[in-house]
């Protein structure tokens, strides 16, 4: 199996993280799943507002904890973005029909993705967020970003390109 893209940037703010997610989305394709981890409060949502930005998606985008899907359409692509945090179980995403709606042909976020296999087999790219430390200047973030196949490959070297040569080499890290 060949080796992954993998890297880490920094954030040094919500408006940091959310414009990685802008990059971001506006590089996301129909059938694109991304995963999202990280403890409450590193930045899931904000890098999420962000990629419904670069989709085009002018809806208020919020974390959809209670009703574990919420669908943005109005943009290049509809985003689809769940989150499995109140799941007990796989079975569940059944119930869901999860499987069915990242067939449809939209953009995927998926927080709390990781706790079930099923859902990082069926997953572009891994994106792990850290908050490292919030003081008065900001919330300092760290992204580990992982692709998981040949597309998210492709996506996570596009993103980072692209960061580089808008000018924000500064959060790259490695």
């Amino acid at each position: 199996m060949p080796e992954r893209v993998t890297y880490h940037l920094r954030s040094a703010s919500t408006a940091q993280t959310a414009r990685i997610g802008r990059v971001l989305g506006t590089l996301l394709a129909p059938g694109d799943v991304l995963l999202l981890t990280g403890d409450l409060g590193a930045g899931k949502t904000h890098l999420t507002q962000g990629i419904a930005a670069g989709l085009g998606i002018t809806d208020a985008v919020t974390s959809p904890t209670f009703n574990l899907e919420l669908v943005y359409t109005g943009g290049r692509l509809t985003l689809f973005h769940f989150d499995l945090y109140r799941l007990e179980d796989e079975d569940q995403l059944e119930q869901l029909d999860f499987f069915g709606t990242i067939e449809a042909g939209g953009a995927t976020v998926v927080e709390w993705g990781d706790r079930f296999a099923a859902v990082g087999q069926v997953a572009t790219a891994v994106i792990e967020l850290a908050l490292v430390s919030a003081s008065e200047d900001g919330e300092q973030r760290e992204l580990r970003l992982r692709a998981l196949d040949g597309r998210g490959d492709a996506l996570l070297t596009e993103l980072r390109a692209r960061l580089v040569m808008e000018g924000s080499r500064d959060y790259v890290s490695d």
